[in-house]
Protein backbone atom coordinates (compact mmCIF):
# COMPACT_ATOMS: atom_id res chain seq x y z
CA UNK A 1 0.00 0.00 0.00
CA UNK A 2 1.68 3.18 -1.20
CA UNK A 3 1.28 6.45 0.65
CA UNK A 4 -0.26 8.86 -1.81
CA UNK A 5 1.38 12.15 -2.72
CA UNK A 6 -1.76 13.79 -4.10
CA UNK A 7 -2.46 17.28 -2.81
CA UNK A 8 -5.99 17.39 -4.24
CA UNK A 9 -8.47 14.68 -3.15
CA UNK A 10 -10.02 13.05 -6.20
CA UNK A 11 -12.64 10.35 -6.68
CA UNK A 12 -14.40 8.92 -9.72
CA UNK A 13 -17.02 7.06 -7.69
CA UNK A 14 -19.62 9.65 -6.71
CA UNK A 15 -20.58 13.31 -6.93
CA UNK A 16 -23.80 15.30 -6.63
CA UNK A 17 -25.46 18.67 -7.08
CA UNK A 18 -28.76 20.06 -5.85
CA UNK A 19 -30.74 17.87 -8.24
CA UNK A 20 -28.72 14.76 -9.11
CA UNK A 21 -26.64 12.12 -7.36
CA UNK A 22 -24.07 10.64 -9.77
CA UNK A 23 -22.56 7.20 -9.13
CA UNK A 24 -19.85 6.04 -11.53
CA UNK A 25 -21.21 8.36 -14.20
CA UNK A 26 -24.83 7.27 -13.82
CA UNK A 27 -27.82 9.16 -12.43
CA UNK A 28 -28.57 7.20 -9.25
CA UNK A 29 -32.30 7.94 -9.17
CA UNK A 30 -33.02 7.55 -12.89
CA UNK A 31 -30.55 4.90 -14.04
CA UNK A 32 -29.70 2.71 -11.07
CA UNK A 33 -32.41 2.56 -8.41
CA UNK A 34 -34.89 -0.16 -9.38
CA UNK A 35 -32.81 -1.09 -12.40
CA UNK A 36 -29.69 -2.63 -10.83
CA UNK A 37 -29.53 -5.32 -8.17
CA UNK A 38 -27.32 -4.67 -5.16
CA UNK A 39 -24.77 -7.18 -6.50
CA UNK A 40 -24.66 -5.37 -9.85
CA UNK A 41 -24.32 -2.05 -8.04
CA UNK A 42 -21.45 -3.40 -5.95
CA UNK A 43 -19.62 -4.50 -9.09
CA UNK A 44 -20.23 -1.09 -10.67
CA UNK A 45 -18.93 0.72 -7.59
CA UNK A 46 -15.68 -1.28 -7.58
CA UNK A 47 -14.93 -1.47 -11.27
CA UNK A 48 -16.76 1.47 -12.81
CA UNK A 49 -18.46 -0.92 -15.23
CA UNK A 50 -21.85 -2.58 -15.18
CA UNK A 51 -21.38 -6.34 -14.90
CA UNK A 52 -22.49 -8.76 -17.55
CA UNK A 53 -25.15 -11.23 -16.54
CA UNK A 54 -22.46 -13.87 -16.02
CA UNK A 55 -20.24 -11.60 -13.92
CA UNK A 56 -23.17 -10.69 -11.68
CA UNK A 57 -24.14 -14.34 -11.28
CA UNK A 58 -20.63 -15.31 -10.16
CA UNK A 59 -20.34 -12.42 -7.71
CA UNK A 60 -23.79 -13.16 -6.31
CA UNK A 61 -22.89 -16.82 -5.81
CA UNK A 62 -19.73 -16.00 -3.88
CA UNK A 63 -21.60 -13.65 -1.54
CA UNK A 64 -24.20 -16.33 -0.84
CA UNK A 65 -21.49 -18.94 -0.27
CA UNK A 66 -19.65 -17.04 2.46
CA UNK A 67 -22.37 -15.00 4.20
CA UNK A 68 -22.93 -17.45 7.04
CA UNK A 69 -20.85 -20.14 8.71
CA UNK A 70 -22.30 -20.58 12.20
CA UNK A 71 -20.84 -19.45 15.50
CA UNK A 72 -17.36 -18.72 14.23
CA UNK A 73 -15.12 -16.43 16.34
CA UNK A 74 -16.20 -13.22 14.56
CA UNK A 75 -19.87 -14.03 15.16
CA UNK A 76 -19.27 -14.86 18.82
CA UNK A 77 -17.37 -11.58 19.25
CA UNK A 78 -20.25 -9.68 17.68
CA UNK A 79 -22.93 -11.39 19.78
CA UNK A 80 -21.00 -10.88 23.03
CA UNK A 81 -20.38 -7.24 22.12
CA UNK A 82 -24.07 -6.74 21.41
CA UNK A 83 -24.99 -8.38 24.72
CA UNK A 84 -22.81 -5.82 26.49
CA UNK A 85 -23.97 -2.85 24.39
CA UNK A 86 -27.42 -3.59 22.92
CA UNK A 87 -27.88 0.07 22.03
CA UNK A 88 -25.11 -0.08 19.40
CA UNK A 89 -25.72 -2.75 16.78
CA UNK A 90 -23.20 -1.04 14.53
CA UNK A 91 -20.50 -1.57 17.16
CA UNK A 92 -21.31 -5.26 17.44
CA UNK A 93 -21.27 -5.75 13.67
CA UNK A 94 -17.98 -3.83 13.51
CA UNK A 95 -16.55 -6.13 16.20
CA UNK A 96 -17.32 -9.10 13.98
CA UNK A 97 -15.88 -7.47 10.86
CA UNK A 98 -12.69 -6.61 12.74
CA UNK A 99 -12.15 -10.38 13.00
CA UNK A 100 -11.83 -10.67 9.21
CA UNK A 101 -8.11 -11.28 9.13
CA UNK A 102 -5.63 -13.53 7.39
CA UNK A 103 -6.99 -16.70 9.02
CA UNK A 104 -10.74 -16.06 8.85
CA UNK A 105 -12.16 -14.62 5.58
CA UNK A 106 -8.99 -12.75 4.57
CA UNK A 107 -7.41 -15.84 3.05
CA UNK A 108 -9.50 -15.34 -0.10
CA UNK A 109 -7.48 -12.26 -0.96
CA UNK A 110 -4.19 -14.04 -0.23
CA UNK A 111 -5.18 -16.99 -2.41
CA UNK A 112 -6.20 -14.62 -5.17
CA UNK A 113 -2.83 -12.88 -5.09
CA UNK A 114 -1.11 -16.27 -5.35
CA UNK A 115 -3.27 -17.19 -8.34
CA UNK A 116 -2.45 -13.86 -10.02
CA UNK A 117 1.26 -14.52 -9.49
CA UNK A 118 0.87 -17.93 -11.11
CA UNK A 119 -1.19 -16.47 -13.95
CA UNK A 120 1.53 -13.93 -14.72
CA UNK A 121 3.92 -16.80 -15.40
CA UNK A 122 1.30 -18.63 -17.45
CA UNK A 123 0.67 -15.52 -19.59
CA UNK A 124 4.44 -15.34 -20.15
CA UNK A 125 4.38 -18.84 -21.63
CA UNK A 126 4.96 -21.18 -18.66
CA UNK A 127 2.74 -24.26 -18.37
CA UNK A 128 0.08 -24.04 -15.65
CA UNK A 129 1.45 -26.94 -13.62
CA UNK A 130 5.01 -25.65 -13.83
CA UNK A 131 3.99 -22.13 -12.82
CA UNK A 132 1.82 -23.37 -9.94
CA UNK A 133 4.61 -25.55 -8.60
CA UNK A 134 7.18 -22.78 -8.91
CA UNK A 135 5.08 -20.18 -7.10
CA UNK A 136 3.94 -22.49 -4.31
CA UNK A 137 7.50 -23.66 -3.65
CA UNK A 138 8.66 -20.04 -3.57
CA UNK A 139 5.91 -19.17 -1.10
CA UNK A 140 6.88 -22.09 1.15
CA UNK A 141 10.57 -21.18 0.94
CA UNK A 142 9.62 -17.69 2.13
CA UNK A 143 7.77 -19.20 5.10
CA UNK A 144 4.31 -18.43 3.71
CA UNK A 145 1.39 -20.84 3.97
CA UNK A 146 -0.56 -21.92 0.89
CA UNK A 147 -4.00 -20.28 1.24
CA UNK A 148 -7.30 -21.70 0.03
CA UNK A 149 -6.73 -25.38 0.82
CA UNK A 150 -7.66 -27.64 3.71
CA UNK A 151 -10.54 -27.36 6.17
CA UNK A 152 -10.90 -28.57 9.78
CA UNK A 153 -14.32 -30.08 9.03
CA UNK A 154 -14.53 -30.70 5.28
CA UNK A 155 -11.73 -33.20 4.71
CA UNK A 156 -12.91 -33.88 1.19
CA UNK A 157 -13.31 -30.94 -1.15
CA UNK A 158 -15.64 -28.31 0.33
CA UNK A 159 -19.00 -28.72 -1.44
CA UNK A 160 -19.20 -24.96 -1.96
CA UNK A 161 -16.20 -25.24 -4.30
CA UNK A 162 -18.03 -27.40 -6.83
CA UNK A 163 -21.14 -25.25 -6.58
CA UNK A 164 -19.18 -22.06 -7.33
CA UNK A 165 -17.30 -23.70 -10.19
CA UNK A 166 -20.62 -24.84 -11.68
CA UNK A 167 -21.95 -21.27 -11.53
CA UNK A 168 -18.82 -19.94 -13.25
CA UNK A 169 -19.05 -22.54 -16.01
CA UNK A 170 -22.74 -21.80 -16.57
CA UNK A 171 -22.03 -18.06 -16.53
CA UNK A 172 -19.43 -18.39 -19.28
CA UNK A 173 -16.78 -16.39 -17.43
CA UNK A 174 -13.04 -16.97 -17.80
CA UNK A 175 -12.08 -20.26 -16.12
CA UNK A 176 -8.31 -19.91 -16.26
CA UNK A 177 -8.04 -19.15 -12.55
CA UNK A 178 -10.21 -22.20 -11.79
CA UNK A 179 -7.64 -24.25 -13.73
CA UNK A 180 -4.86 -22.65 -11.68
CA UNK A 181 -6.65 -23.41 -8.40
CA UNK A 182 -7.13 -27.04 -9.40
CA UNK A 183 -3.52 -27.34 -10.56
CA UNK A 184 -2.38 -26.12 -7.14
CA UNK A 185 -4.66 -28.66 -5.46
CA UNK A 186 -3.19 -31.50 -7.52
CA UNK A 187 0.39 -30.41 -6.75
CA UNK A 188 0.00 -29.79 -3.02
CA UNK A 189 1.22 -33.29 -2.02
CA UNK A 190 4.52 -32.48 -3.76
CA UNK A 191 4.76 -29.10 -2.04
CA UNK A 192 3.44 -29.92 1.45
CA UNK A 193 3.86 -33.67 1.59
CA UNK A 194 0.13 -34.18 2.12
CA UNK A 195 -3.03 -33.78 0.06
CA UNK A 196 -5.26 -30.83 0.90
CA UNK A 197 -8.48 -30.08 -0.91
CA UNK A 198 -9.74 -26.75 -2.16
CA UNK A 199 -11.89 -24.82 0.28
CA UNK A 200 -14.29 -21.95 -0.33
CA UNK A 201 -11.54 -19.37 0.27
CA UNK A 202 -9.69 -20.76 -2.74
CA UNK A 203 -12.79 -21.10 -4.89
CA UNK A 204 -14.00 -17.53 -4.36
CA UNK A 205 -10.99 -15.75 -5.86
CA UNK A 206 -10.64 -18.28 -8.67
CA UNK A 207 -14.17 -17.56 -9.96
CA UNK A 208 -14.15 -13.84 -9.17
CA UNK A 209 -10.86 -13.14 -10.92
CA UNK A 210 -12.21 -14.92 -13.97
CA UNK A 211 -15.28 -12.68 -13.79
CA UNK A 212 -13.17 -9.54 -13.99
CA UNK A 213 -13.28 -8.70 -10.29
CA UNK A 214 -10.21 -6.73 -9.14
CA UNK A 215 -7.74 -8.58 -6.93
CA UNK A 216 -7.50 -5.51 -4.70
CA UNK A 217 -11.18 -5.90 -3.81
CA UNK A 218 -11.19 -9.61 -3.01
CA UNK A 219 -11.06 -9.16 0.76
CA UNK A 220 -14.17 -7.00 0.51
CA UNK A 221 -16.34 -9.84 -0.79
CA UNK A 222 -16.27 -11.99 2.38
CA UNK A 223 -16.47 -8.80 4.46
CA UNK A 224 -19.61 -7.67 2.66
CA UNK A 225 -21.12 -11.15 2.74
CA UNK A 226 -20.37 -11.72 6.41
CA UNK A 227 -21.89 -8.34 7.29
CA UNK A 228 -25.23 -9.72 6.15
CA UNK A 229 -24.73 -12.80 8.33
CA UNK A 230 -23.73 -10.67 11.31
CA UNK A 231 -26.85 -8.54 11.02
CA UNK A 232 -28.93 -11.73 11.02
CA UNK A 233 -27.14 -12.82 14.21
CA UNK A 234 -27.83 -9.43 15.81
CA UNK A 235 -31.54 -9.75 15.10
CA UNK A 236 -31.50 -13.27 16.54
CA UNK A 237 -29.53 -11.97 19.54
CA UNK A 238 -32.33 -9.48 20.21
CA UNK A 239 -34.96 -12.22 20.09
CA UNK A 240 -32.90 -15.06 21.55
CA UNK A 241 -29.93 -13.70 23.51
CA UNK A 242 -26.90 -15.98 23.84
CA UNK A 243 -24.08 -13.42 24.08
CA UNK A 244 -23.67 -13.77 27.83
CA UNK A 245 -24.06 -17.55 27.58
CA UNK A 246 -21.09 -17.58 25.21
CA UNK A 247 -19.00 -15.60 27.68
CA UNK A 248 -20.10 -17.80 30.60
CA UNK A 249 -19.10 -20.90 28.61
CA UNK A 250 -15.63 -19.46 28.08
CA UNK A 251 -15.34 -18.82 31.81
CA UNK A 252 -16.45 -22.35 32.67
CA UNK A 253 -13.89 -23.87 30.31
CA UNK A 254 -11.04 -21.62 31.46
CA UNK A 255 -8.10 -23.13 33.34
CA UNK A 256 -5.87 -20.66 35.17
CA UNK A 257 -2.19 -21.62 34.97
CA UNK A 258 -0.52 -18.51 36.36
CA UNK A 259 0.96 -17.76 39.79
CA UNK A 260 -1.16 -17.06 42.87
CA UNK A 261 -0.28 -15.35 46.15
CA UNK A 262 0.26 -17.47 49.30
CA UNK A 263 -2.98 -18.62 50.85
CA UNK A 264 -5.03 -18.06 47.69
CA UNK A 265 -8.00 -20.40 47.57
CA UNK A 266 -7.88 -21.35 51.26
CA UNK A 267 -10.75 -20.60 53.61
CA UNK A 268 -10.34 -17.49 55.70
CA UNK A 269 -11.14 -17.65 59.38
Amino acid sequence: MKIGKATVPRTSICTSDAHTIVVRGHDLSKELIGKLSFVEHFFLLLTGKRPTEGQAAVLNATLVAIAEHGLVPSVQAARMTFAAAPDAMQGAVAAGILGCGSVVLGSSETAGRMYVEIDEQVQAGTAVDEAALSVMKAWRAAGRSIPGYGHPLHKERDERVGALFDVARAAGTDLRFVAIAEACEALLPEVLGKPLKLNVSGAIPSVLLGAGFPVEGLKGVPMLARTAGLIAHMVEEIRQPIGFALSYQATREMEYDGDVPPGFGSKHE
